[in-house]
């Protein structure tokens, strides 16, 4: 069973607000990591990719690959045509390829990919962070290994913060805090000064206007005096 399975199946259903933030067993999830064969490469509407994987579960793994519009990709100079680096899509008539640091990927090619969860329809999929080619079994092998010592060190340990940390978390907390709420003082601080140098401005002007009225009036009092009638 591959490191998306062993973690995905054991998430809590509850995710943070808009931070794509999962738990288990008190570890938060922002990214799930990946090694598996494709089974198959689909082009949707020239704005994914979707790279489907076999995760040793019975089922499926959907990877999506973010496209870039032809016009940014050129504009921006961008290292790709996508939001992932060494990732490039390639449409020519009647083909549809994708290529990961310049090689192919093809049906049974076997990748590691960095994800994050994303829900389409209610079906959990991974929007792609970070993928490499595997290119041998030694260095399939080294993978498993590496999850399973992770899981078995790591994921299978409720993470809980001992006192000492949990009190450093507090302070680092209330620091961050009091840096927030200073400056917060120094931007309400600001705009006061400026309201006070606006407000200053508008009534200079309005001393000048009604001086120049003041005058005015006055020029035409004298004008009409000597005017003939």
């Amino acid at each position: 069973m591959c490191l998306f399975s062993l973690v995905v199946s054991c998430l809590i259903d509850s995710v943070a607000s808009g931070q794509k933030l999962y738990f288990l067993l008190n570890h938060p999830i922002r990214f799930v990591c990946i090694t598996a064969p494709i089974v198959s490469i689909e082009d949707v509407a020239s704005k994914y990719a979707l790279i489907t994987l076999d995760d040793g579960s019975g089922a499926t793994i959907v990877i999506k690959v973010t496209r870039l519009a032809p016009e940014i990709a050129n504009s921006l100079e961008c290292p790709s045509n996508t939001t992932v680096d060494n990732v490039n899509v390639r449409v020519k008539l009647g083909t549809f390829d994708v290529e990961v640091d310049s090689q192919l990927l093809d049906v049974g090619s076997i990748v590691k990919a960095k994800c994050t969860i994303e829900e389409w329809k209610g079906v959990k999929q991974l929007d792609l962070a970070k993928i490499k080619v595997i290119r041998s079994t030694a260095e399939e092998i080294n993978e498993w290994e590496e999850v399973a010592k992770w899981k078995r060190e790591i994921l299978d340990k409720p993470w809980v913060l001992d006192d000492k940390r949990l009190v450093e978390m507090e302070k680092k907390h209330r620091d961050q805090r009091r840096k927030q709420l200073d400056e917060q003082k120094k931007v309400e601080e600001k705009k006061k000064i400026h309201l006070s140098k606006k407000r200053e401005r508008q009534q200079k002007q309005k001393e000048y206007e009604e001086k120049w009225e003041r005058r005015r009036r006055k020029e035409e009092v004298m004008m009409n005096a000597g005017a003939l009638i």
